[in-house]
């Protein structure tokens, strides 16, 4: 399936009457940048003043879309019962699922497309990069506070949305199909990325292989933790963590690094000028404490080990991951130009090299937050 085919025409009042919804629609426009499910806003006549995001789940990606819908389905209705308990809005700091008429959470079209739909968010934002350090620590806490929040839900609830999604035995696996197949002629072109990855390939699987072995217990994780996956007030506050579709059993080294991997980064995931990819240092300590704060009453001195080790995974997997996929073609990720996926590899590239050389330093800081926690 080739994921960057131009936007397809959609029957969207077709679609849309499928679902409860206020009101009568006034307009549906694309929405948002993610790289997976196609996202569009639904503005209505509602009395009450929602308005909705429709998606199209990719179901190239997610094999299992009622799977993927009780996920969603479980871990809001526990955020909204724990935010409730705690004095807070479930409403505004939780997605909010919106139901077909048929009852389920999520329609089928004659496509064979698969459709859902939440409540739109109002007077929200989101960013790809952090600039203050207020946002760092803000960004920390909704991580943090959302693997806290979800630490009483046993991992067996969920399904793998994404089987092996961040197992990082599975991606090289994957890397090294590609090289083999070699489907779209590029290995020749990228022989120094290759080696450059291929030699750092025994340590970037040591958080597999502790968890295997018991030492990293397996927890309720987002697994998408880039800064853009959390929506702020206008005041720059949390209100609540979104896309969803990536939660399920992990180890929180996977979310503090990869949410680590936008806030530290100077620069865009995809950077063209390498030199602008430099680290934030402060704004990893801000990160740090909020993170810390939410987590820990129930992080094991195992798990704040291996988080610096998380740092350095997860730009490490994004390697691999958009290399693997421009050896296949570009067929996983929407791409904007052809050697697009080659400039993201390089970007997050760089930006481990330069982790590479700070990780005392990084280390350091968990552990002297850790301790002035722990006082």
């Amino acid at each position: 399936m080739d994921r960057n085919k131009e936007t397809m025409v959609y029957n969207f009042s077709n679609i849309i009457a499928h679902f409860n919804i206020g009101g009568d629609v006034t307009g549906v426009e694309p929405f948002g940048s993610g790289h997976i499910n196609d996202t569009f806003l639904v503005k209505t006549t509602s009395a009450d003043g929602i308005d909705y995001l429709l998606q199209k789940i990719n179901n190239y990606v997610f094999k299992d879309v009622e799977g993927l819908m009780n996920n969603m389905v479980y871990v809001t209705s526990h955020l909204k019962s724990k935010i409730a308990g705690l004095g807070g809005d479930p409403e505004k700091e939780v997605l909010t699922l919106v139901k077909c008429k048929n009852e389920k959470y999520y329609f089928e079209d004659e496509q064979g497309d698969f459709w859902r739909m939440t409540n739109f968010l109002k007077d929200t934002r989101s960013y790809d990069l952090v600039t203050s350090p207020k946002q760092a620590y803000q960004g920390g806490v909704a991580f943090g506070e959302f693997q806290y929040l979800l630490s009483d839900l046993h991992p067996g609830l969920l399904i793998d949305t994404i089987p092996d999604f961040l197992n990082m035995e599975h991606r090289l696996n994957n890397l090294h199909k590609a090289i083999t197949s070699d489907a779209a002629d590029r290995k020749k072109t990228v022989l120094p990325e290759l080696d450059f990855l291929l030699s750092r390939a025994d340590a970037m699987t040591e958080i597999v292989q502790l968890g295997k072995a018991g030492v990293l217990p397996l927890r309720i994780t987002h697994n998408d933790t880039k800064f853009n996956n959390i929506l702020l007030d206008k005041d720059n506050n949390i209100q609540c963590v979104i896309d969803l579709d990536t939660v399920m059993p992990g180890y929180v080294a996977y979310d503090f690094g990869d949410a680590i991997r936008s806030i530290i980064n100077t620069a865009v995931e995809d950077e063209r000028d390498l030199d602008a990819i430099q680290l934030n240092i402060p704004l990893f300590t801000e990160f740090t404490k909020g993170y810390l704060s939410q987590t820990i009453s129930f992080l094991t001195e195992q798990e704040l080990k291996s988080l610096v080790k998380g740092v350095l995974l997860l730009p490490y997997m994004q390697s691999v991951r958009f290399l693997t996929d421009y050896l296949d073609g570009d067929v996983y990720y929407k791409i904007h130009f052809p050697e697009h996926n080659l400039q993201r590899t390089l970007a997050q590239m760089q930006l481990l090299k330069m982790l590479e050389l700070k990780k005392e330093t990084l280390q350091e800081i968990v552990e002297t937050e850790w301790f002035s926690l722990k006082k």
